[in-house]
């Protein structure tokens, strides 16, 4: 997506590898959201930190400039609490961001995640320039993808008439009280740097570590040190120095020395090409960081004692320089991956505003809202505040809608699942929903979530089909088992199924927060979407008096639901709202607060339970089926009465926010539209303190309900809705790679990755082999971004053919199914023709390998 004016005023592009921290790059090309050190950061600044350039001929500076445009609105300066005199709100734009340095006219935003492009211009520089800016995003690879560095790219190009010297310049300050702070330059090979780390170990270990800004570029010449002094001496100096022609003068003060400013130091590092009329050319620069102990701070243990342990980075790289000779060296190699994954996504032949939400949620992953643990096992928070994670354990309901990381980064995947067994579960089967950390600690000590528990099954499930790793579903299985079980366990507090009828009639925590109290077919569908995948693990390993007793429970629950939840209209929940002594069951536990059940949940006034559905049209109430329909089971609901819900869904919910109103929190705001969490029609009545959140626009549960809506058929519906919340983050209003929830950066966005999965048709189960691809839209020709758990690339259909080519890894074939298998007529990889049957519309071989660079070729006819 292109953004231009107004349009980047909300950008911050993060930059940097999964679970390591980034940097954000704004809209205007400033450096901002300095979010390394080991926590968020919002809006956070590191010092003075960005990019110069200048022109200079014969010995003299033509023009110098920060790589900026306009500072963007407003201009009144940040809210600053306790703030130092002459700064903050009433003073102007913090002097970090040199905001009234000479800057370019004209720049525009290119936004394809992974990569960010910005092209300058301006009537006095005598080039255009191109910022590339990307960290590797390389699918299957994570160790490369989580290399804490940001990388840029700077290409000149020489638009004057005569031959000219170009010079690009990387400034970043040192995090560190100048007390401690150390600048040193180093050279390896042909790479030259500057490492700012802090030489004091009275620092806390959290504290300690450091930066590094390198370059392989030409002429390179660095400062240790902008200088020291008062007021504003250090921008001052720096300008003087950088607009003088020729290298950089290096500059350094012996640790102790006087100090006579307030300011951090700073250093820079530069390089310069020589080019004639209309030539290219390019420097790389990185910035690369080391802040290698972490601990539980947004959740102290009791006593505030501290348990440290490593980010994963730390264990890849000894220290920022480490890691910046090896982004370096490995630039090649490591864009080329990166980009090849890029252009093979930007181009599937899908709908702009469905690439533009799979692609930009994708970021998700770069942000703070992620952390790799010491032996590399993934975690993630729900979101990020501006200082610290929001809402803590790799929450098991939200990151159910996450569909990007099992498809991409299926090993990490994995990792939560066996972090989750191993440390959430309690010997009956009860599994907290949040992960506690450091691993080991105590349990999070609250009712299980239902959502998230079952979920959890249904992606076991989803991530054998993906891998075919029956080892790993062997050694995982028996919690799974216990997962399911609990449902009727007698030590299940909250007596969800005592009696194994398949339907879930006691409380029910959910990812709305609170509890219901009678059966919705949102929670019920959850229950027996588990029931189906363990039933169908269980066989595969051989239980079959297991998987017949999930099967007879899941028969009796599906039943049911059809019968007792269907209103005609949607599925809705069954309870008695005046009932009072479907609470009073729960008495002697505790709601979310400590409050007690009564309390929390019974509305005194209108003799009602809170927070419940009751006849309501609620955005997840075929939910179920969105994960079956992903991860190959059969549905769960009837399909005509899925698809009617449906329409219901988008007729009742679907509001622009200008004629609605709205009690809850404001993510959708005046014209703009949204998929609203729950309504209630006039010919029903609205509980008088109805379901939690009701009123509010969430990206997550409207991808999912798109996405269901397009598989189902409801493809301009869907839509509609995905290009709904695109242009509610458009740049100016809304960040477009930070979608909101409890903050920012929320995982739950990432369903969106979904929308591909249902636009390719994308079918797949390793276990036999088999991958198959039905595309939503017939238009022809087709081309889409496609991966498993061991290889990813191509696929296109046109003209008679369709192409399977494997960009990444490798895969295992012996069936392949697609729209026209039955008509095939010859296969062939890499022009060697292959022996082939078909059998129920699907095509059968003897076992292939194809790996990186193979292309497969099955020519039809029509």
């Amino acid at each position: 997506m292109l953004y231009t004016g107004k349009k980047t005023a909300s950008i911050s592009f993060p930059l940097g590898g999964i679970g390591s921290g980034s940097i954000g790059m704004a809209g205007n090309g400033a450096l901002i959201d300095f979010e390394i050190f080991g926590r968020p950061n919002k809006r956070g600044y590191n010092g003075c930190s960005g990019f110069a350039v200048r022109a200079e001929k014969d010995n003299k500076i033509i023009d110098a400039r920060l790589l900026q445009s306009d500072y963007s609105p407003p201009y009144m300066g940040e809210y600053v609490r306790e703030g130092q005199l002459h700064s903050g709100f009433g003073f102007g734009p913090a002097e970090e961001t040199m905001a009234g340095m000479a800057h370019f006219e004209k720049s525009e935003f290119l936004g394809e995640f992974p990569i960010a492009e910005m092209n300058f211009e301006d009537k006095h520089f005598p080039a255009n320039i191109k910022t590339r800016a990307w960290n590797p995003f390389i699918p299957l690879n994570d160790d490369d993808s989580s290399i804490p560095s940001a990388f840029f790219d700077i290409e000149f190009e020489n638009t004057s008439n005569e031959e000219l010297i170009y010079t690009a310049c990387l400034f970043i300050g040192n995090p560190f009280p100048l007390k401690s702070s150390i600048n040193k330059a180093f050279n390896q090979g042909n790479i030259q740097g500057v490492l700012l780390t802090a030489g004091d170990d009275e620092l806390s270990l959290e504290k300690r570590g450091d930066i590094s800004i390198a370059t392989n570029g030409e002429n390179a010449s660095y400062q240790e040190y902008w200088y020291r002094g008062g007021w504003r001496d250090y921008i001052e100096m720096f300008w003087n120095d950088f607009t003088t022609p020729g290298k950089l003068k290096n500059r350094r003060y012996p640790k102790g020395s006087e100090l006579l400013h307030a300011h951090k130091d700073t250093a820079c590092i530069s390089a310069s090409i020589k080019l004639a009329k209309n030539e290219k050319k390019s420097i790389r620069f990185v910035i690369s960081w080391s802040f290698p102990n972490i601990y539980n701070f947004w959740n102290p243990e009791e006593n505030d004692k501290r348990e440290y342990w490593k980010h994963y980075y730390a264990k890849l790289f000894k220290n920022s320089q480490n890691s910046a000779v090896y982004s370096l060296e490995n630039w090649d190699r490591l864009y080329a991956g990166t980009s090849e994954f890029k252009e093979i996504l930007h181009s599937s032949t899908l709908p702009e505003e469905v690439l533009d939400a799979v692609s930009s949620n994708l970021s998700v992953l770069k942000s703070p809202t992620c952390l790799r643990l010491e032996n590399g096992e993934f975690y993630g928070f729900e979101g990020c505040i501006s200082d610290i994670g929001c809402c803590e354990g790799s929450c098991t309901h939200v990151w159910n809608y996450a569909y990007a990381l099992p498809f991409l980064f299926p090993k990490l995947e994995r990792s939560m699942h066996d972090l989750e067994y191993k440390y959430s579960q309690r010997e009956d089967g009860r599994t907290a929903f949040r992960l506690m950390l450091p691993l080991g600690r105590e349990r999070l000590d609250f009712s299980a979530c239902v959502d998230g528990q079952m979920g959890g099954v249904i992606k076991v499930y989803r991530d054998w089909k993906l891998s075919g790793d029956d080892e790993w579903l062997r050694k995982i299985w028996p919690s799974v088992k216990k997962c399911i079980e609990y449902a009727w366990a007698d030590s299940n507090e909250d007596k969800w199924d005592s009696v194994q009828s398949g339907v879930l009639t006691g409380r029910q925590h959910h990812t709305l927060d609170m509890e219901l109290y009678g059966p919705s077919s949102w929670l019920e569908g959850f229950y027996l979407a588990a029931l189906e995948a363990a039933a169908e693990m269980a066989e595969h390993l051989g239980e079959n008096d297991i998987s017949q007793k999930y099967l007879e429970i899941f028969e009796k629950g599906k039943k049911w639901t059809d019968e007792n939840l269907w209103n005609g209209e949607y599925f809705d929940q069954n309870i008695e709202l005046e009932d009072k002594k479907i609470l009073e069951k729960f008495e002697n536990q505790s709601a979310l607060g400590g409050n007690s059940i009564l309390n929390a949940y019974w509305n005194d006034e209108n003799n009602q339970i809170k927070y419940q559905i009751d006849k309501g049209c609620m955005i997840d109430q075929v939910i179920a089926d969105w994960h079956t329909s992903i991860c190959g089971l059969e549905p769960v609901f009837d399909k005509d009465k899925t698809k009617l819900a449906l329409k219901s869904l988008y007729k009742n919910n679907f509001k622009s926010m200008s004629e609605f109103n709205n009690m809850w929190r404001n993510y959708a705001l005046g014209d703009e539209s949204g998929l609203v969490i729950c309504t209630w029609s006039e010919n029903t009545e609205k509980p008088k303190i109805p379901l939690t959140y009701a009123t509010e626009c969430m990206t997550g549960f409207e991808y999912q309900a798109a996405c269901h809506m397009i598989i189902n058929g409801l493809v301009d519906e869907g839509l509609s809705i995905v290009k709904a919340i695109r242009n509610r983050y458009d740049g100016e209003k809304r960040n477009p790679w930070n979608e909101i929830e409890c903050g920012s950066n929320y995982a739950r966005s990432m369903a969106s990755y979904s929308l591909l999965i249902a636009f390719s048709g994308f079918v797949f189960d390793a276990t036999k082999k088999f991958i198959g691809f039905y595309p939503i839209m017939q238009n022809q020709p087709f081309r889409s971004f496609w991966s498993n758990a061991s290889a990813w690339g191509r696929v296109n259909i046109e003209k008679n053919q369709m192409i399977l080519a494997v960009h990444y890894g490798a895969i295992a074939l012996k069936e392949i199914g697609f729209d026209f298998a039955e008509k095939a007529t010859k296969i062939s990889i890499n022009n060697k023709v292959q022996d082939f049957t078909i059998e129920n519309g699907k095509i059968k071989l003897d076992e292939i390998l194809l790996k990186t660079n193979d292309k497969l070729l099955i020519e039809f006819s029509v």
